[in-house]
């Protein structure tokens, strides 16, 4: 009896210790858990600004309308000078856009379809959620792009040796298909410093599609920056302090509506990106006319004066371990398609010294596709597109195995 009531205690002791381990786990990862929804919080309220006024879009993306001067540019100490003493800029000359090619423009957002816009003396601002910071590996780098470069294929037209004040295109928008963790993406680059290293200064515009980072397939309208070469500087739309945005009917990183269609109707927009002569800041618009934003000069170090590269096309991130990935780039099909089926940039054009558009021609173009198998460039011209090319195609396939 005296043994059996031994074991029985030593039963119940490791009984107890077995349930006090489990407990202590229990509230260490509880803690763990607490912790992070707190760090979760502190970051949402240093992105989040508040607004007067808030839009929930039919794709579940909700806007803040901000105050002009409380976006978060002005917490920048350089700028906040420039709160109420906004100085529009001095219009490129040479190109005269159609009122039909801008007709619908300040509508080509979901969020905005509905007729809802923010009041006059704001801006709208994509809102950042909890679930947008789980998303990301690193909450720190949110808004930042992966400068990890090993993976990331593109196919490019692009333009060097000359003094660049600016780029224009037209962007074909479609809705490629991703994998998990991928990203596919059409933009133009403005650009200084060598491709590759610390002191690469760059801005650019375009849309992108990224499931894991914005929850959904949607093409999305985005500028981005960088001092650095993507390394701690900068960052996409208005996650961080730099781009200073005028317009209260365009959201960056919002969806953008309508689509191109395979064999069917086909949409694009005209980015412009160009340096404005008096206050030396980098603009962004829709058109000649609708102004997004600004990039202050005082951001850069080799934008100051003037780019010396800039780029155009396609570019996927490529995770796949196991031979290629299917992310699509474009349309998901090569340029020999044509209209229709292939994706496009048309009228092709930068800004010089003096202001002026000026259309770059088909020999000053060069190509650039790390393997033309999986996605390829066709550049052409026409009276009608100027210089344009083809891009795209639809990763993994026989011949890209």
């Amino acid at each position: 009896m005296a043994q059996h009531s031994i074991y029985t205690s030593m039963f119940f002791i490791v009984a107890l210790l077995f349930f006090t381990s489990c407990l202590s786990r229990a509230i260490a990862n509880q803690t763990i858990e607490f912790d992070k929804l707190s760090r979760i919080r502190a970051q949402l309220k240093k992105i989040n600004k508040p607004g007067v006024k808030t839009i929930k879009s039919p794709d579940g993306d909700i806007i803040d309308c901000v105050l002009f001067h409380d976006q978060p540019a002005f917490d920048l100490p350089e700028l906040k000078d420039q709160k109420t003493t906004l100085e529009l800029p001095e219009l490129p000359m040479g190109y005269n856009i159609s009122e039909d090619e801008t007709a619908g423009f300040e509508n080509f957002q979901l969020w905005s379809q509905s007729g809802e816009e923010c009041p006059e003396g704001t801006i709208p601002i994509l809102r950042t959620t909890e679930q947008d910071l789980l998303r990301v590996s690193n909450m720190t780098r949110l808004g930042k792009k992966n400068i990890v470069k090993i993976g990331h294929e593109d196919t490019i037209a692009y333009a060097v040796g000359d003094k660049y004040y600016g780029a224009k295109a037209n962007l074909n928008i479609w809705a490629p298909k991703t994998n998990q963790f991928e990203f596919s993406l059409a933009q133009i680059w403005v650009l200084s410093g060598e491709r590759a290293s610390n002191d690469l200064n760059s801005v650019e515009a375009g849309w992108q599609v990224y499931p894991s980072r914005n929850g959904n397939s949607n093409p999305r309208l985005f500028a981005y920056w960088t001092t650095d070469g993507y390394q701690s500087s900068g960052c996409y739309n208005l996650i961080c302090p730099g781009f200073v945005q005028v317009n209260k009917r365009i959201t960056l990183g919002a969806a953008i509506r309508p689509i191109s269609s395979y064999n069917g109707k086909q949409f694009d927009m005209h980015f412009v990106i160009w340096k404005d002569p008096l206050t030396r800041n980098w603009w962004l618009s829709i058109g000649s006319k609708i102004l997004i934003g600004y990039w202050p000069s005082s951001l850069f170090t080799r934008l100051k004066d003037y780019a010396g590269l800039i780029e155009f096309g396609g570019e996927v991130m490529n995770t796949a371990v196991n031979g290629h990935t299917t992310t699509q780039m474009g349309s998901g099909h090569f340029p020999g398609e044509g209209y229709k089926k292939s994706a496009y940039f048309r009228n092709l054009y930068f800004v010089n010294s003096f202001n002026q558009y000026v259309p770059i021609p088909v020999s000053n173009l060069h190509t650039r596709a790390n393997d033309p198998n999986c996605y390829d460039i066709k550049v052409l011209y026409g009276n009608i597109y100027g210089t344009y090319f083809y891009y795209g195609g639809p990763g993994k396939n026989p011949k890209c195995p």
